[in-house]
């Protein structure tokens, strides 16, 4: 977090103070306040059972919008830590992490090889958005939006959106303005996208709704970050969209 975010408290429903750092920087802010209610959740600042403070308590402590705060709330809700209902707010449910896994077990040989591509594309896509953040021009912003609302529309559709995923990277790339990243991408084509490599036998469909929000929401972050020429947000967000994969799909390793 930036140095100058002054700390604020805000009263939960129990009366509780709750010390939350106010966001000044600007690109991704959704992901900043979730990390932090995150934090709070998993270390026990927040018990299970409780109620997180009322919408207006969140964006009046965060010094954030209304529509930041639901993002992160959404962020919450995809791993698994709280449930909104109507009429009784935002409760947690649990202090752990529940990562939404695309597969119930995938062949060894598979995840060294989706392990292998993401460790490439970890050394690669990272510069590739903060490049486009610095490069990109009205078209590109265009193609950006457009590939960003096929994936959307393509998980709706409850499908794959794997041609979708692939899309919007490969317009990253184009924006880059650097004909190699468009290169990289073209060669690997969507065997980059991890569930491209992944057999119909081995998809969790169950799971896989819950999968593809959190890449969706994650796509959303870059995206801001990307069309208000935050260089560094663009890194940090696509490093961190990367980097979720590989610590997943790594665990496949261990099972």
């Amino acid at each position: 977090m930036d140095g100058d975010m002054a700390g604020k408290s805000v009263l939960k429903d129990d009366s509780k103070p709750l010390k939350v750092q106010k966001l000044s920087r600007q690109g991704s802010l959704s992901l900043h306040v979730a990390d932090q209610l995150e934090a709070l959740i998993v270390n026990g600042g927040i018990s299970v059972g409780e109620k997180l403070p009322t919408e207006n308590g969140l964006c009046e402590a965060f010094g954030v919008s209304r529509t930041v705060i639901r993002e992160a709330i959404t962020h919450l809700k995809s791993l698994g830590l709280v449930e909104t209902r109507r009429g009784v707010g935002t409760t947690v449910l649990r202090s752990t992490i529940v990562e939404a896994m695309p597969a119930e077990r995938i062949s060894p040989t598979t995840v060294e090889d989706i392990l292998h591509v993401l460790e490439l594309r970890l050394n690669l896509e990272p510069a590739a958005a903060a490049l486009a953040a610095e490069r990109h021009d009205e078209e590109d912003r265009r193609i950006l939006r457009e590939k960003h609302a096929a994936f959307i529309e393509a998980r709706a559709a409850k499908s794959q959106a794997r041609e979708e995923d692939y899309g919007f990277h490969y317009a990253i790339a184009a924006a880059t303005k650097n004909p190699f990243f468009k290169v990289f991408y073209e060669q690997l084509s969507q065997s980059v996208i991890p569930r491209a490599k992944l057999m119909s036998i081995e998809i969790n469909t169950a799971a896989t709704d819950k999968y593809l929000a959190r890449v969706e929401e994650e796509h959303t972050y870059i995206l801001e970050a990307i069309l208000a020429r935050d260089t560094e947000a663009a890194r940090e967000m696509m490093y961190q969209h990367l980097n979720r994969a590989r610590n997943m799909y790594a665990k496949y390793q261990e099972a």
